[in-house]
């Protein structure tokens, strides 16, 4: 044994193994976007998948009782139950999680994601099963919701936390980058599939493999997930910043006006989001000649300019702040909003229009969207009331856009288009002057 061996006693051994660790426990912020990317862009794909598909396969598969349009409109309502039910998921799982833990609360949620995911990919349709497959597949949707209110991990809220002074707004939309990368996938899928194969084929079975690629990458996705949650400086790192449940009740008693602030303060993105991404797609199959592969490739080089919108949007809010930026880019949808009838209505260079413009400004704005005000919650509040927060957002901005901007457009014209976005973008600017002025009083 050398000399320098025997110098070092074992409380000073020990101390040095113990820097080690704690050296190597430390978990940078960079880190924890990796996981928030990896989790949010699986959501996305799955929701763009059943978006899509939506337009392109339901009305045709489960309502061809019906007219194109009207079975259009049935496919829409479907597609909001995943909303409606995802607020129910996050409740139901704050509890799972506050009698067992983590664990096995995400775990429930990758199952119950899985299994709703494919039975959407086996499930006969009306020919086979007639009214029966309907309600299994607003069952299966009703199942992806209340999986996604349950695959809530904190991350987004401890990448918050402990991004660097002065980069609140880059860390923030890291997280955001999710929905242009789940919506580019998602459509060039479907984009490859419907040029690929005869319309027939389609419609009997090509749709459904993008429902098991969907599930392929959810189920990766939430392990990845679950495996970082769980270990050992996540977990300290979580309690350390008491990110865990709080009932629910209590919550609502303390600090329902930062719930209800903070779901209406992104509302003009989340009314934007599904009037540049699924609804165009409807209007465009019933309503126009131009090609759905060609729209399709058009909406993915949209998502391209969402995604660089989202970028800057983060080297933006570090500069002005995070609610000049909402608030700047609603307006900006504001005045967007009075042009969309003519661009929708003018033809494939203004629908093309249309759509470019408006991803730019859906990156611009939702790259700032998700807890723009989560601030505001008392730090043993933030978990839950981050979750809730966004399911409300998404609840009242945008699980209906598609079903009420299609039918009032198709019945009265593409001027309520005008009016739902500009009520998103009116809703937004008087939250942010509200959160501004309670602020002030404080």
């Amino acid at each position: 044994m050398s000399t320098a061996d025997t110098a070092i006693s074992p409380q000073e051994r020990e101390r040095e193994l113990q820097e080690i660790h704690e050296h190597r426990s430390q978990v940078t912020p960079g880190e924890i976007a990796v996981g928030v990317v990896i989790g949010r862009a699986s959501e996305y794909f799955d929701f763009f998948v059943y978006g899509i598909a939506s337009v392109l396969v339901f009305p045709a598969v489960f309502f061809p009782f019906e007219n194109d349009l009207q079975g259009t409109l049935w496919a829409f309502v479907v597609f909001s139950f995943a909303f409606i039910a995802r607020p129910i998921g996050t409740i139901i799982s704050m509890k799972i999680q506050s009698r067992f833990n983590r664990e096995v609360k995400l775990t429930i949620a990758l199952f119950l994601l899985g299994i709703s995911t494919v039975c959407i990919a086996f499930l006969p349709g009306y020919a086979s099963l007639g009214f029966t497959s309907i309600v299994l597949l607003s069952i299966a949707r009703v199942g992806q919701g209340l999986a996604l209110g349950g695959s809530w991990d904190g991350l987004p809220s401890l990448l918050a936390l402990n991004a660097p002074q002065g980069k609140r707004g880059w860390y923030a939309m890291l997280g955001q980058l999710g929905a242009p990368v789940g919506f580019i996938l998602a459509s060039g899928l479907f984009a490859f599939l419907y040029s690929s194969l005869p319309l027939t084929d389609f419609l009997d079975w090509g749709w459904r493999y993008t429902f098991y690629v969907a599930f392929a990458i959810n189920v990766v996705a939430l392990f990845a997930r679950l495996r970082l949650v769980t270990t050992d400086e996540y977990r300290h790192m979580l309690e350390e910043r008491e990110l865990a449940p709080v009932s629910v009740t209590e919550l609502t008693r303390t600090q329902g006006h930062n719930i209800v602030i903070g779901a209406f303060a992104a509302l003009a993105s989340y009314a934007l989001f599904h009037l540049i991404t699924v609804f165009p797609l409807s209007w465009i199959r019933l309503f126009s000649q131009q090609s759905i592969s060609e729209f399709l490739v058009i909406q993915v080089i949209g998502a391209f300019l969402a995604a660089g919108g989202v970028v800057a949007s983060g080297v933006i809010a570090d500069r002005i702040g995070r609610r000049n930026t909402l608030g700047s880019l609603a307006i900006a949808i504001g005045v967007f909003s009075g042009f969309a009838p003519t661009l929708l209505d003018g033809g494939r260079l203004g629908q093309d229009i249309f759509l470019l413009v408006g991803f730019a400004l859906l990156g611009l704005s939702y790259g700032q969207a998700a807890g723009a005000v989560t601030a505001n919650f008392e730090l043993k509040y933030r978990y839950t009331g981050a979750a809730l927060t966004a399911d409300l957002a998404w609840l009242i901005g945008a699980a209906f856009a598609p079903l009420v901007a299609l039918g009032l457009s198709a019945r009265f014209g593409l001027a309520y288009v005008s009016v739902y976005l500009l009520s998103g973008a009116i809703c937004t600017l008087i939250a942010l002057r509200v959160n501004k002025a309670m602020e002030e009083r404080d």
